[in-house]
């Protein structure tokens, strides 16, 4: 038994903790240091080629705090990790992913828990053909009707398991074809099928080859299969619905993309046929989505406005499915990913049954040695529907309702000062409807928030750096006003420390005005980084491009590794 104190940490690691830690720490130095070792044997007896590879490791031990609502667990220590390794050799290659939940970390859905083999395949492509065999990450245009991808942090992975191919006949032109299921946790679920081909007209067409303009069209088809059920359904009056589910849904897109001396358009619509689902509320209507981005750049300058209008467009393996899991498609969040704690407190999370959004992107620098500036505003509101029955309604494409879901407006000003000094000064308002999120924090239905940030920076002695952020939150709604306070200190490029603190200082229930205290060191070594972090982490959720996943409150020591090979 070993007792560390960090703090008001008291960390006691008993046998089975220190097994786990010791058990997980040889594993990776031996497999890394065998792979290392035997790469050359393992390429020459494969006739020569790569083999390269990764492996990275989440692990905390949780500690049980009260007043944040941090969750007493019995098995105080978690680890969230997975390894990578793939072989290459002219066209052909081959690899395979294996991950470990033991037993996954809070906020992490349970029925992850295990080891296995996540990810495998065996891939061959030349200039004419690439195929597939095994697991693989797809995608057909943005993602509005098919997206296959794994994010980390999430714990969203929804692979295909299959055979996809990708054909290219002649010069522009780039036909795709996938068969398979997709993943579910440790299982694979459903089928789904689809094809893309793209069509770039300056190469396929000899004489735009030369044209400074270019123009790139394409379409998608997608087909999803369960099992036809019969389903009841209860309406109005009580009434009940006998309703005939169907066992194929298909959905196709098509895209429009022009690019023009610094100006690009991109257009894409997708329509579902009907696809009546627990996340719908079984309705017979067909889904359709429209996504617009317009840009323009020049040296200093960059505008990017987007508009999206989404309605009916959840797309699952599974019917009777909820949350972040099962989804065939992607719908983008048309907001500022915020890198800034406070201005990504309420983060916002797509609505798939209908919405329309709008954004406005504008960064511009003043000179060569002047300020830059970034401008950024975001709507995302209601659909505006109109019922004709229990099942079925009437809406229009970018029919803006009466509720707003999310308002972001911000702008923010960087400017470097001389060699060593550099500073970051912005501000945001925003509008979040925790109904429509989902959330509780605190009283009322909708947060307004203004929102402040100053940052500084200043670099010493080449290879030192430190760094102060404040942020403040100031609301009468929800939780009330955040002030939260950051210092960092680099020593480039091997050492990073970090201290934060966040309050709930306007907390409208004087007992939860609580401090989020943070601390973080960091060494980096060529590709490997390890971090060891302590402190309390605030319940709510984390978000990446409008997925979203529940972030429980918690206290305790973190240690995140990882490493490329």
């Amino acid at each position: 038994m070993l007792t560390v104190f960090i703090g008001e940490l008291r960390v006691t690691l008993k046998y089975n903790y220190m097994k786990k830690v010791v058990y997980l720490s040889l594993l990776f130095f031996a497999g890394v240091s065998a792979t290392l070792a035997q790469e050359s044997k393992f390429a020459a007896i494969l006739g020569g080629g790569t083999i390269s590879g990764g492996v990275q490791i989440d692990a905390q031990i949780y500690q049980h705090d009260t007043a944040i609502g941090a969750q007493e667990v019995d098995e105080k220590f978690r680890t969230n990790g997975q390894a990578t390794i793939q072989y290459a050799n002219g066209g052909f290659s081959a690899g395979l992913r294996v991950e470990a939940y033991v037993p996954p970390m809070l906020g992490y859905d349970t029925r992850y828990k295990k080891v296995g083999v996540a990810n495998y395949f065996v891939r061959y492509g030349n200039d004419f053909i690439d195929v597939t065999a095994g697991t693989f990450y797809e995608q057909f245009g943005s993602g509005l009707i098919l997206r296959s991808y794994q994010d980390w942090n999430l714990g969203m992975d929804n692979s295909i398991l299959g055979a996809r191919a990708v054909i290219m006949p002649v010069s522009g032109i780039t036909i795709k074809g996938i068969v398979g299921t997709e993943r579910y946790f440790w299982e694979y679920k459903g089928m789904v099928r689809g094809g893309d081909a793209e069509f770039s007209l300056n190469d396929f067409i000899k004489p735009m080859k030369d044209w400074n303009t270019r123009i790139t069209l394409g379409g998608s088809f997608v087909s999803k299969y369960q099992k036809r059920e019969d389903f009841y359904s209860v309406g109005s009056g009580d009434t009940v619905y006998l309703l005939n589910l169907p066992a194929n849904v298909a959905s196709f897109a098509t895209r429009f993309n022009l690019e023009s001396h610094g100006f690009t358009f991109y257009g894409e619509y997708a329509h579902k046929i009907n696809d009546p689902s627990a996340e719908n509320g079984w309705t017979y209507n067909s889904g359709q989505a429209l996504l617009f981005n317009v840009g323009y750049s020049m040296k200093g300058l960059g505008i990017l406005l987007s508009a999206k209008s989404i309605d009916n467009m959840g797309y699952r393996l599974d019917r009777n499915e909820l949350g972040q899991f099962g989804m065939i498609n992607y719908m983008p969040a048309l907001t500022r990913q915020h890198g800034y704690t406070l201005p990504a407190l309420y983060p916002y999370a797509t609505q798939p049954n209908g919405e329309v959004g709008f954004q406005a992107d504008v960064m511009w620098k003043i000179g060569k040695k002047g300020p830059s500036f970034h401008f950024n505003a975001s709507y995302t509101g209601e659909l505006k529907k109109e019922k004709l029955d229990d099942l079925t309604y009437k809406s229009v494409p970018f029919g803006i309702g009466e509720d707003i879901y999310f308002l972001d407006i911000n702008l923010d000003v960087s400017h470097k000062f001389s060699k060593n000094w550099k500073a970051t000064l912005m501000y945001m308002y925003e509008i979040f409807n925790q109904e429509i999120a989902g959330t509780h924090y605190g009283d009322g239905k909708t947060i307004n928030a203004h929102i402040i940030v100053g940052e500084v920076t200043y670099s010493f002695l080449k290879k030192h750096a430190l760094r102060f952020e404040g942020q403040y939150m100031s609301t009468k709604h929800g939780e009330g006003d955040w002030l939260m306070g950051t210092l960092e200190y680099t020593f480039a490029p091997k050492w990073y420390f970090s201290i934060a603190d966040m309050w709930n200082m306007g907390n409208p229930d004087k007992s939860k005005r609580l401090h989020y205290y943070y601390a973080t060191v960091a060494f980096v070594h060529d590709a490997t980084r390890v971090a060891l972090s302590y402190g309390r982490v605030r319940q709510g959720v984390v978000c990446a491009g409008g997925v979203c996943r529940e972030l429980p409150a918690s206290n305790g020591l973190l240690l995140t590794l990882t490493t490329s090979f």
